[in-house]
């Protein structure tokens, strides 16, 4: 790769450029689990899983499998939140030659039928929880397997006996169906020897889903190659704890791309511990964080914002932490100060999307840290910043414009949607959407987002959906939702909503009726009724004058939300 800007901040021992090993995320586990059998792999309320042991429970998992039907390029999916099954899962249908369709588990039917049917998904594997509603839209869908996993299965004894008592929230008993079996009782019968299937580099490796401006979820299409060099660029980048005996705290959810690379597919790489947080909430990640002692805490924002304003975390000695890793918004310089007061730590943050394999560009590590900056681009990752209008007119460093990368980390297109992937893809750049800057040390800073998405709280949220969802409602003549700057949040969803002639929803009712059609995070926390909204000369409303109208609201008094 040729020289560029960026190149100067990169700190000694980091290449600007990698010769690639041909090697997928299931073979790097089998030479893990062969150098370091006896190193923790999973550790899970107090339950340690080895990496020797992580490799028989996948290599069981993909004989099972097999043993029921699954072929090269099925795909299995996956309803899991950080718990052993969701890693056991991916490896394991991998070594079967089964492609994983990650889902995120609090989504509506409405948002599941929608993903299994796009994907073609024969097989889903999921929490206890989920599983009823599976097996309710079954029959709308291609599932004709379902395994379903409890929370409390790896669990150490006497916490599994007693989980289901205390934690009735999160476990549920059910009948049985056909074609249903207990995750457990499945891989206890299938042999822990190697399948005998080896994925190729370029076979699909998983699809997980994204929005866009139309409101439709649309899978992305990542290969073994994509996720091994996105794995391999991460060895790199943190070449000083390669191999070392780390404790990575598993906030970043893995059927997500953050948590899938940048937790799962890392740890498993270097030998590292991944510590299993099932729900990421500061008080439960203050807890894991002092019982645990983890080197590495990767979150969003609002989870360190949320650490910082517990008693717990100022208190504690946190000396033992190395390195905080932030992304989905940039972390508030006050954030970033009291972090550094109280660990003494690093801190990166870093900037990407599903389209990326999750990163494009990331602080580098010990080395510079600019506040307001996402970092510089990976080895072998190029980026640009080109005009809106043409996408075609390279800008000055400082001059705001998009955002587009080309790297091995890049994904392949859209699954079945050749005309977004033409879009998306030209002449080998990736067109992210997102509008940003250079500087002259070549650090990336992302201002505004071209696609309109909302980031509330780490989560992607795309406006389209939720005006889709208010024009159902039978008293709303137009909505337009928008993001709001809030403290903790980032952004909040906030409803411009017009009624129709003689009616008058109100909010509790049009909060009722999104909650019935939309994960809880999408749901608007704010409602305005107006008489019109604005619209251009042909009549678009125009989104981005009420994103503007608000954001010059939020000048003189905090968000509200």
């Amino acid at each position: 790769m040729e020289d560029r800007v960026w190149h100067q901040s990169y700190v000694d021992g980091v290449p600007k450029s990698m010769d690639y090993e041909e090697i997928t995320m299931p073979e790097i586990l089998a030479r893990t689990a062969q150098n370091f059998p006896n190193r923790t792999a999973l550790w899970f309320m107090g339950r340690k899983i080895s990496y020797a042991q992580l490799d028989r429970l996948v290599n069981r998992f993909a004989n099972a499998l097999k043993g029921l039907g699954v072929e090269p390029g099925d795909r299995v999916a996956l309803f899991l939140p950080n718990i052993p099954q969701i890693v056991i899962g991916y490896f394991g249908l991998w070594r079967a030659g089964a492609v994983a369709a990650p889902n995120n588990p609090l989504y509506t039917d409405r948002e599941i039928e929608h993903q299994l049917n796009d994907s073609g998904a024969t097989v889903a594997v999921s929490l206890d929880l989920l599983t009823p509603r599976l097996l309710a839209l079954r029959e709308r869908t291609r599932i004709r397997r379902i395994i379903s996993c409890h929370i409390n299965d790896y669990l150490p004894f006497p916490a599994r006996q007693l989980f289901p008592l205390v934690k009735k929230e999160m476990y549920r008993r059910f009948e049985k169906a056909p074609d249903f079996y207990q995750f457990l009782d499945l891989i206890k019968s299938a042999p822990d020897t190697p399948s005998g299937h080896k994925p190729n580099m370029d076979d699909l490796a998983v699809i997980p889903y994204t929005g866009g401006t139309t409101g439709v979820a649309k899978g992305v299409r990542i290969t073994h190659r994509n996720a091994s060099c996105k794995t391999q660029m991460g060895q790199a980048w943190f070449f000083d704890l390669k191999e070392k005996p780390i404790v990575e705290l598993g906030v970043f959810p893995m059927f997500h791309l953050s948590g899938f690379t940048g937790l799962m597919n890392l740890c498993v790489a270097n030998g590292w511990t991944n510590l299993l947080v099932p729900r990421p909430e500061p008080q439960t990640v203050l807890e894991f964080i002092l019982k645990y002692k983890p080197d590495v805490i990767p979150a969003v924002p609002t989870i360190f914002v949320g650490l910082l304003n517990l008693p717990g975390f100022h208190q504690a000695d946190l000396s033992f932490v190395k390195g905080f890793f932030s992304g989905a918004a940039p972390l508030p310089l006050d954030t970033i100060n009291k972090l550094k007061e109280a660990t003494g730590g690093s801190i990166v943050e870093v900037w990407g999307m599903t389209e990326s394999t999750g990163l494009v560009t990331v602080t580098p590590w010990r080395g510079r840290l600019k506040p307001g900056s996402a970092g510089v681009p990976l080895p072998d990752t190029d980026l640009r910043v080109v005009d809106v209008e043409t996408g075609t007119r390279d800008l000055a460093a400082g001059e705001e414009g998009e955002l587009i990368f080309r790297g091995p980390q890049m994904c392949q297109g859209y699954y079945n949607r050749p005309e977004e992937t033409a879009n998306a893809i030209r002449d080998g750049w990736f067109y992210t959407g997102d509008i940003g800057r250079l500087d002259e040390d070549g650090y990336v800073y992302i201002v505004d987002r071209k696609k309109d998405m909302i980031i509330a709280s780490g989560f992607n949220i795309y406006p389209n959906e939720i005006d889709e969802v208010l024009y159902e409602h039978p008293q709303v003549l137009e909505a337009c939702v928008v993001g709001v700057p809030h403290d903790y949040r980032g952004e909040t969803v906030k409803a411009f909503v017009v009624p129709k002639p003689g009616q008058k929803p109100t909010k509790d009712e049009l909060d009722a009726f999104c909650r019935e059609r939309l994960t809880a995070y999408k749901v608007p926390k704010i409602y305005e009724f107006m008489d019109e909204l604005p619209k251009s000369a042909v009549g678009k409303i125009l989104r981005r004058e009420l994103r503007a109208m608000e954001i010059e609201k939020a000048k003189g008094r905090p968000a509200d939300g």
